[in-house]
């Protein structure tokens, strides 16, 4: 490794999306072409551990040469949610007690997030890591939301809600496989050239 160069600031990638969804669908088959080649290129992948997207990153994220990580925990009272998914098998397993620890765990142990369609599941998670982008913005986490339909809801949202500047610039929407890699790199320098504005302070 040249010592020159900064250490990434981008290593961890969390994948939210549909649990729900079948390997045909276009969702999962987006999803799986993406960590794939985030998986090449050494990043290590996050999920839930569950199935559908969570599954599609882990499967091909590793077969890319990349490392995985999952956070689960076992639902008890919980008819609504998916549990862990017995396919999903991921490098390293951190293992949690309820559903809010889970998702809080997936936000802490990633460096960014790539938001895919989901139901209520993802609402929450891609609300969670919105507001705190909003918080510690500067020092956020950024993340993408792939797919073109993520335009018309961002749209419904700031006609209706209180949303600044500042809140929407802290995504990118993502409609193609390919510009997946050059989004988070441009993330990275963005990242990389506050961290150094901070040095000078």
């Amino acid at each position: 490794m040249d010592d020159s160069l900064p250490r990434p600031l981008i290593k961890n990638i969390a994948f939210f999306g549909d649990a729900n969804i079948p390997e045909q669908d276009p969702v999962y088959k987006d999803a799986y072409e993406v960590a794939k080649v985030l998986g090449a290129h050494r990043y290590t992948i996050v999920n839930g551990g569950g199935p559908g997207v969570m599954n599609a990153a882990t499967q091909r994220a590793e077969a890319g040469g990349g490392e995985t990580l999952s956070v689960t925990f076992k639902p008890k009272n919980a008819p609504g949610f998916e549990g862990r998914y017995i396919g999903n098998i991921t490098d390293k397993e951190i293992k949690t007690t309820n559903y809010i620890d889970r998702m809080f765990k997936l936000l802490e142990h990633a460096d960014m997030f790539i938001i895919f369609k989901g139901g209520s599941g993802t609402i929450s998670e891609f609300g969670t890591a919105w507001v705190l982008a909003k918080i510690y913005y500067g020092h956020h986490k950024p993340f993408i939301l792939y797919g073109a339909y993520w335009a018309e809801i961002i749209e419904v949202i700031k006609k209706y809600l209180n949303i600044d500047r500042q809140e929407l610039d802290v995504f990118e929407i993502v409609t193609r496989r390919e510009d997946v890699l050059p989004t988070i790199e441009k993330f990275e320098k963005k990242m990389q050239e506050i961290k150094l504005e901070d040095g000078k302070k």
